[in-house]
């Protein structure tokens, strides 16, 4: 089995403009504080001899990252990466769908469907969905890219699976925390609402059962220690019954403390017949071995990772003193350039509280985004600026990856990313640039550089993209006129 990691950027996941609920935080994964300490002042606004600190909700939570992507994804994105399989069987004749007619779905199950809004399915679907309806059932590990439709996908296979003559729980679906689970019975409810005698449970914190009276509820979505409590201590749920296991967001579980042991005890005890489907949105190393130990001879399914390509985004470096040089250079970009929106990173909440403030007193329409906002608000910032009501939006991590907005021309680092050794952070880089130049337009990517260390940051940079970052004069009015966006 091939081990490479693929597809580096994770585009906004799919549905749901569902109702939100508020994330239960003893689901959730908890963030902790770390201090480390780099040599010299990185940013520029900071004390060389206190070293850097890692703020605490600087860094980005995946749990609270994938619900907000869940949060504004309203509709299946087009993709357009190739997707790979790799058989279990490979004499096996490899089959797709182009509609959701040709796999014979129950006629109440077909009109959910289409009451959805899904006309056809969409690439991942075309080929997982052959696999996920197949007799006898075959087992499955797919990279489920964001937006590409997934859960859609195991919703349709759990309620094509259960017959809802029998009264006890069939198919059991795990997710890494409460309010994901919650998203996704939704999306089986809405999905099975003309299936009536088909019914869903959720095993989450909050929910009680009777010790040993068995569940009648056909599929059970829940968070693992609420799921391991309800099959082993309170007995409602006898695992050898259970045909099909789904594990979903299996990147974020295994990144939660407990979540990854309690998954695989609950695996261990179905039996061996039990279909078993695990869906993650990268597949690093750490992925690959949990993902061999709970899903016996699988099928996968993976995104071909394409070279990251910067062409279409004009890179950039401004030479600077200190943070209120790195203003002016702003006041510069955006006075002189065609701008129609613009995002601007930092890498503390300070610093961009600060910045959004200057910004406002400056009469710009800013928008601020940091760890200190829940998710549902961040979603509500966000979705302001996606439609227009603020230009400018300032912000942390929390926004580096997966945010979509297609007026987006120009991205300031006004700090440059670095990771937890003080080196430059690549992933982050390419994320935050990506904000620009979406959907095929160009985009323009500026710097800040106000440091000896900082220019060492912004090399290695180029050294890991094979790219030459030009400096940029902000305050030469025909230099800055000769950049077309």
């Amino acid at each position: 089995m091939s081990r490479d990691p693929w597809s580096l950027s994770i585009r906004a996941q799919e549905n749901a403009s569902f109702p939100t609920r508020q994330l239960d935080s003893s689901e959730a994964t908890a963030s902790g504080r770390d201090t480390i300490s780099v040599q010299g002042d990185v940013n520029g606004n900071l004390d060389p001899e206190e070293g850097y600190r890692w703020e605490e909700g600087d860094k980005v939570d995946p749990a609270e990252q994938s619900l907000l992507q869940k949060l504004l994804r309203r509709v299946v994105v087009n993709c357009n990466d190739q997707v790979e399989v790799l058989q279990s069987d490979p004499n096996s004749p490899l089959s797709s769908v182009k509609s959701f007619e040709e796999l014979r779905l129950k006629p109440e199950l077909l009109k959910g469907v289409y009451t959805m809004g899904f006309n056809r399915p969409s690439r991942i679907q075309e080929t997982a969905l052959p696999m996920l309806l197949a007799h006898p059932p075959q087992n499955l590990i797919a990279q489920s890219q964001s937006g590409t439709g997934k859960t859609a996908a195991f919703s349709l296979a759990m309620l094509s699976h259960v017959d809802p003559s029998n009264k006890w729980t069939q198919c059991l679906c795990v997710a890494p925390t409460y309010e994901l689970a919650l998203q996704i019975g939704q999306v089986i409810e809405q999905m099975g609402q003309f299936c009536l005698d088909v019914k869903v449970a959720y095993a989450i914190r909050g929910n009680r059962v009777e010790r040993g009276v068995k569940l009648q509820e056909q599929i059970v979505i829940g968070t693992p220690g609420t799921l391991l409590d309800w099959c082993t201590k309170h007995k409602v749920i006898d695992l050898k019954k259970i045909s099909m296991f789904v594990l979903d967001e299996a990147d974020v579980m295994i990144a939660t403390q407990g979540f990854r042991d309690q998954s695989i005890r609950i695996q261990r005890a179905l039996s061996k017949d039990c279909q078993m489907l695990l869906f993650s949105a990268t597949f690093e190393e750490s992925l690959w071995e949990f993902a061999e130990r709970v899903i016996p001879e699988p099928n996968i399914i993976r995104l071909r990772r394409e070279e990251e390509t910067l062409d279409n985004i004009k890179q950039f470096y401004v030479s600077c003193k200190n943070k209120e040089d790195k203003l002016e250079a702003l006041y510069n970009l955006y006075g002189t350039l065609t701008v129609a929106q613009a995002i601007v990173f930092c890498h503390t909440r300070a610093t961009a509280a600060w910045l959004s403030a200057v910004l406002k007193q400056e009469g710009h329409q800013v928008a601020l985004l940091s760890g200190e906002l829940t998710v549902e608000q961040r979603a509500a910032v966000i979705e302001r600026f996606r439609t227009g009501k603020e230009k400018v939006l300032v912000t942390t991590n929390v926004c580096s990856r997966g945010i979509d907005v297609e007026q987006v021309s120009l991205v300031v680092n006004f700090d440059l990313p670095v990771n937890m050794e003080g080196k430059a952070d690549h992933d982050t880089y390419l994320h935050r640039i990506g904000r620009s130049g979406r959907f095929g337009k160009r985009g323009f990517a500026v710097n800040m550089v106000d440091s000896r260390l900082a220019v060492g940051i912004l090399h290695q940079i180029e050294q890991h993209f094979h790219r030459k970052i030009l400096e940029l004069n902000t305050t030469n009015v025909g230099e800055m006129e000769k950049i077309q966006l």
